[in-house]
């Protein structure tokens, strides 16, 4: 089967599902707010299931001659002593995000993609003239707010995550933990460094919170970080000149079946999850790869999307729970109560 689809949201879900129905035989129409792919940099995680779903979409070679495989791995002390490290040898392709919206880009040369187009509901509900709508537009999805009325809004983990690169290489993917906090550091590529923060957001102070500065949040990193070990100092000694980005960390409840007539939602749309298990950008290239399977293989929409719905809403609710259990675990709950911060602001004893 092919027709004519609209996908909401050219990021990675939308790019990969993009190109899934194009190599189908399917009109597509891509609109994206934003005038190009995001350049928020990054490494990417893409373990095998999605390499295997790179593969279907025939960006899979592609994908391994830009990333860094990487075999060495450890969940650290904040000392930077071994907690825990892998049993035999268990390997994971890094690629910086920006060359992956690159890659997906790249692939779909005759030009679906219509940036600074954003869709609206008008567009989206009943979706005249489109066989199917495709939700790709992230957490605070319009497709799902539009079709999918009664699905819960997006929740606060209780946890902020701050994240950056710099320059040299670093060979081993670590992870360190300790007091309601975490600090990982991986190859970006060749010569870069990819680092990722998160505390117990009740470690901030109110100003520290609302705070939007590069340099502020520098501070924050130093005073709860500035006696680990491992790569740890090498980090907080450039992130003033590199920069940092922080936010808020949330994910998606449950809400149901990720299709209704002839809409479907997928990556973040349908099940944004916290990022402790790296899962989420592969697990939207997944539901891109079968979405697009289904709809190039079913006789009609309504079987197509149902398959997507079959394949792919059980294992991903079970794995944005086991994200948010390994959210708590790691920054907000489960590993004590959380230290007051040097300012002196009061913080809460876990719940």
């Amino acid at each position: 089967m092919n027709g004519r689809a609209l996908v909401v949201g050219g990021g990675i879900a939308g790019l990969s599902v993009a190109r899934g129905l194009v190599r189908g035989g399917w009109e597509v129409d891509v609109r994206e707010r934003l005038d190009g792919p995001p350049d928020i940099g990054g490494a990417l995680a893409v373990w095998p299931g999605a390499l295997k779903a790179f593969d279907r979409l025939g960006l899979g070679e592609r994908v391994r001659e830009r990333a860094v495989y990487s075999t060495d791995a450890a969940l650290l002390r904040p000392d930077g002593r071994k907690l825990l490290g892998p049993r035999g040898r268990v390997g994971v392709h890094l690629v910086s995000r920006s060359v992956l919206l690159g890659i997906l880009v790249g692939g779909l040369a005759d030009g679906p993609v219509r940036w600074n187009t954003s869709a609206t509901a008008a567009d989206i509900l009943p979706g005249e003239g489109f066989d199917v709508v495709i939700g790709a537009d992230g957490i605070h999805s319009l497709v799902r707010r539009t079709v999918f009325p009664h699905a819960s809004p997006p929740r606060a983990l209780g946890s902020v995550a701050y994240r950056g690169t710099l320059p040299g290489p670093v060979e081993r993917f670590t992870e360190a933990w300790g007091g309601g906090r975490l600090f990982g550091v991986t190859p970006l590529d060749a010569h870069n460094t990819n680092w990722y923060a998160a505390l117990d957001q009740r470690l901030l102070t109110g100003n520290e919170r609302a705070a939007r500065d590069a340099g502020t949040h520098a501070e924050v990193l130093r005073r709860e970080f500035g006696d680990w070990g491992g790569e740890v100092s090498r980090v907080l000694a450039g992130l003033e000149a590199h920069g940092v980005d922080r936010r808020a960390l949330m994910d998606l409840p449950s809400f149901g079946p990720y299709v209704r007539r002839r809409h479907a939602l997928l990556g973040d749309a349908a099940h944004a999850m916290a990022p402790n298990l790296g899962r989420g950008a592969c697990e939207s290239v997944v539901d891109a790869a079968v979405l697009a399977d289904a709809l190039n293989e079913e006789p009609t929409v309504a079987r197509a999307l149902s398959r997507y719905d079959r394949v792919r809403r059980g294992p991903t609710r079970r794995i944005v729970a086991a994200s948010r259990l390994l959210n708590r675990i790691s920054t907000t709950g489960l590993t004590g109560r959380p230290r007051r911060p040097r300012s002196g602001a009061a913080v809460t004893r876990p719940r």
